[in-house]
């Protein structure tokens, strides 16, 4: 056998087309615990803009190969080339030609769950990015189209349910044996990253859906025995989410079945393969018991986001890995549209934004930053971040603030007609919107190119004779890895003015643009906008809705914000002041010496958070984020260098138990308001009350005001669901020491038997946020709930831990940074993608003061000495070192 060459980087700018296509594929899958056949017939042709005399090059990983013929005929060792990663035809003959290989896998071995491979006994697979080439050798690139045609054989008893992508053709018994098949067709052609089969004893639960134009389609969620009961809501959500797409974008279903399946072991959330959806079963099974206001949301948004992917990542793919954002950054702003639209704009704008900040922004700013279309990748499985995911929705929902809901809408109607059945590239959706509006969306294209979050500096000065306001912006993308200096980008502000009575002034707005509209459009380095007609001082709103996702300086007073506070009509920006308002005092209070350190809260913040808890008219939803101070990694992103996160920790406890005592009354009496004794229900007003009433009940017991930690335990023996029984464990394991151990105890007991709930309890541990709590976790890797193969555990309790605990797993003696980056070293044989995103979470180690910087330096680079790591892992940690 041949060696590869070792892989190289690969560069967006060495793109080239295939040199074959591959019209169709006949798959004959015979499951087998240990031993799965697979056959594979594949009809290709030489690609006209490939390179006439191109050798047949299949990729393939893991495998062992049985047969290969081409055209009915055997091939001899001498007419092909096998290679550890590859399989080679050095000369076919020029023509269309079929080629048949078989391949044996074992399933039951294969634990980096990628390819085909085996769940609590059901068969599954995931082939995004490159799992393919684990089942069959094939040309594994996303800009390979085929239709594909699958037979899929098992032991009836070991797997009565067998599904594929597509509309279910033929199924019935194989005479003289216990085996039994069923065939699937999928018409539409897609690329090998979205092929699925599932195999198992799994219950199912359904509805029909009928479509815009009248299709008749069967709806169907798969899941283990004996939990079909709850997976109701998850259907409800994938019905409701077919409307929406229908009225929202224009886009209707094209199959007669639609089918989800819920697998216990899964690298990631979901997977969006073309009509079976293969989901981690965290983002599909729920009862009240069991699940969270938090999981119901989940649900909603991921059941959503997938099937959004039938149209912007199945139906139009990518024509190249580097075009990821282009499905995934568009899916997640359609998702997110789809959850403003079922829940509170508002709120979930808030939440999105808070995501945002505390993922995306910091890899923004740490060595693993990267554009949100790369040029370069050595392993794609690290691409999938929250730049691509949400940064990469960000661009989008500019693009839409930009040209008006009307011409965003104009725009994606011309990409879905263009593009339908294409391969495309970014080039191609910005085109489309170009055209249809004729926009210039030349320099917008920087966003996709530029990593870095830009900061936008504002200062404004009144002119009370000439009755103008002059608004001065400036912008600054900061040097990232491989980009030292960036142009300016296009940054639309929405905006407003505020007068003394708090309603916008209506001014005549500066000239060109759409300032008319509510948007400023910065585009250079420096720009000046000049308000006339301003017959008082205004007080500017910038940045409404969060329009843009910059980092942005003003030169606004305290009572400025408190104003803002008040009485913007902006729920985002309203939220944003008082956050503005605890920052500067956190980050002032970090900065201090011990003894000098602020401890009461400013008396601004009081004010502004007591008039939003005091106000009625509110959305409890929204008064609960307002509450919720800012978190450890936002004070020590806007810290930026030298943190210690044990400062940082004691700054915000503090600040949170000084809330709690100013506000305690107020906190008691909203607390007893909202404990009305409902049935559950998980919609969103409802998910909203409880949010706030537990908000004050964990600011009543941090502060040890109003019988917080009385209130808690009182409400965790009561509670009929599970938002309340976890949300006062959770209160608990942070601020009552004494009643901690018992509590976190009967949990564990009541619900031993529910995995989901039981990595609720790893990772609230996880997240105590004191000296023991790394003993604890490396005592829980030991329980008997705890497994390093399922990717579930191990993010629950490792993953929280290294991402959610920044005391702990920053601790100065180095004993978290060389617990995680042992249990890496232990993962990487076993899953290469998990041990590489746990490694992920060194991403901003040189934000940190010395001793702990030097210490996590240390623990990356053991990482980066040791031998045979995977590419995954490897690429992680040579890029955080660079």
């Amino acid at each position: 056998m041949p060696l590869d060459p070792e892989p190289q980087p690969v560069r967006l700018s060495d793109y080239r087309p295939p040199d074959w296509l591959v019209d169709t594929v006949d798959l004959d899958v015979r499951l087998h615990p240990n031993a799965t056949r697979i056959l594979a017939r594949l009809a290709m042709r030489p690609n006209p803009k490939g390179r006439p005399g191109a050798p047949i090059v299949l990729d393939g990983d893991e495998l062992a190969l049985k047969a290969i013929s081409l055209d009915s005929t055997p091939l001899a060792g001498t007419a092909y080339a096998l290679g550890e990663r590859t399989l080679t035809i050095p000369s076919p003959p020029a023509r269309a030609l079929v080629i048949e290989i078989e391949t044996l896998v074992d399933p039951s071995a294969n634990t980096s769950l990628m390819g085909l491979y085996r769940s609590s006994g059901t068969y599954c697979t995931q082939c995004e990015a490159e799992g393919f080439r684990r089942i069959t050798f094939f040309p594994d690139r996303p800009d390979v189209l085929a239709v594909y045609t699958t037979r899929i054989e098992a032991e009836r008893d070991e797997a009565p349910v067998l599904l594929g992508n597509g509309n279910p053709v033929e199924a019935g018994e194989i005479p003289g044996t216990t085996r039994h098949y069923a065939i699937w067709h999928d018409p539409w052609p897609k690329p090998c990253y979205l092929f699925a089969l599932v195999g198992g004893r799994l219950d199912r639960v359904s509805a029909p859906f009928v479509t815009a134009s009248g299709r008749h389609v069967e709806l169907g969620i798969y899941v283990e025995p004996g939990k079909a009961g709850r997976a109701g809501y998850a259907l409800d959500a994938l019905e409701r989410s077919m409307r929406w797409d229908e009225e929202a974008f224009g886009c209707e279903y094209d199959l007669d079945v639609f089918n989800i399946v819920a697998v216990a072991d899964f690298n990631m959330g979901a997977m969006e393969n073309k009509g079976l959806n293969i989901f981690n079963d965290k983002y599909v099974l729920a009862s009240p018991e069991t699940a969270t206001d938090a999981d119901y949301a989940n649900i909603e948004a991921i059941i959503a986001h997938e099937y959004f992917h039938n149209w912007t990542g199945n139906r139009i793919t990518c024509r190249d890995w580097f075009q990821l954002c282009l499905k995934e950054g568009l899916t997640v702003f359609r998702d997110q549209e789809f959850s403003s639209d079922q829940r509170s704009r508002p709120v979930k704008r808030i939440a999105d934004v808070r995501l945002l900040k505390s993922h995306q922004f910091p890899e923004d700013g740490g060595p693993l930053a990267h554009p949100v279309r790369p040029q370069t990748y050595r392993e794609i499985n690290n691409f999938y971040t929250a730049t691509v995911y949400e940064k990469g929705a960000e661009v989008v929902r500019m693009l839409k603030t930009l040209l008006g809901p009307e011409s965003f809408r104009a725009g994606m109607d011309l990409y879905f007609e263009r593009h339908d059945g294409d391969a495309a590239t970014i080039e191609d959706f910005l085109a489309c919107f170009a055209d249809a509006t004729g926009t210039d969306l030349t320099q917008f294209a920087l966003w996709y190119a530029q990593a870095g979050t830009p900061l936008v500096t504002a200062s404004g000065e009144w002119d009370r004779q000439a009755r103008t306001y002059r608004l001065d912006l400036a912008q600054a993308v900061p040097p990232t890895p491989g980009q030292p200096t960036k142009l300016p980008l296009v940054i639309p502000l929405a905006f407003g003015l505020l007068g003394a009575d708090g309603h916008d002034m209506k001014v005549l707005p500066p000239d060109g643009g759409n300032a008319a509209h509510g948007v400023l459009v910065l585009n250079e380095a420096r720009q000046s906008f000049l308000f006339r007609n301003v017959e008082e001082r205004p007080v500017p709103s910038l940045n409404r809705g969060f329009s843009a996702p910059v980092k942005l300086g003003t030169d606004l007073s305290t009572d400025d914000l408190l104003f803002l506070a008040r009485h913007d009509r902006d729920p985002f920006n309203r939220f944003e002041a008082a956050q503005t308002l605890a920052m500067a005092h956190l980050v002032a209070a970090t900065g201090a010496t011990r003894e000098a350190r602020p401890s009461a809260a400013p008396a601004a913040l009081i004010e502004a958070l007591g008039s939003v808890l005091g106000d009625a008219s509110l959305d409890p939803a929204f008064v609960a984020q307002a509450l919720s101070v800012p978190s450890e990694s936002d004070i020590a992103r806007e810290i930026g260098r030298g943190v210690d996160p044990d400062a940082v920790l004691a700054a915000r406890t503090t600040l949170r138990q000084a809330l709690g005592t100013a506000l305690g009354h107020e906190l008691v009496a909203t607390y007893e308001r909202l404990s009305v004794p409902d049935p559950y229900v998980p919609d969103a007003a409802s998910a909203g009350r409880r949010s706030l009433k537990n908000m004050c009940l964990d600011l009543l017991a941090t502060a040890g005001a109003g019988d917080g930690v009385a209130r808690a335990l009182a409400l965790y023996r009561a509670a009929d669901n599970m938002t309340d029984r976890f949300s006062a464990l959770s209160t608990l394991a942070h601020s009552a020491r004494d009643a901690r151990e018992e509590a976190l105890a009967d949990f564990y007991e009541r619900f031993r038997d529910e995995p989901l709930v039981v990595d609720k309890w790893l990772a609230l541990q996880a997240q105590i946020a004191e000296p023991g709590t790394l003993d604890r976790v490396r005592a829980l890797t030991k329980h008997a709930a705890f497994s390093m193969g399922n990717p579930n555990r191990v993010r629950s309790l490792i993953g929280t831990f290294a991402g959610a605990n920044p005391t702990q797993f920053h601790r100065a003696d180095g004993a978290g940074h060389s617990f995680v980056a042992d249990t890496v070293l232990t993962l990487d044989g076993r899953n290469p993608q998990v041990a590489a995103r746990l490694l992920a979470a060194f991403k901003s180690w040189r934000s940190l003061e010395t001793v702990r910087r030097n210490s996590a330096e240390a623990a990356l680079k053991r990482v980066a000495d040791t031998p045979g790591l995977s590419p995954d892992v490897s690429d992680i940690a040579t890029r955080s070192l660079a």
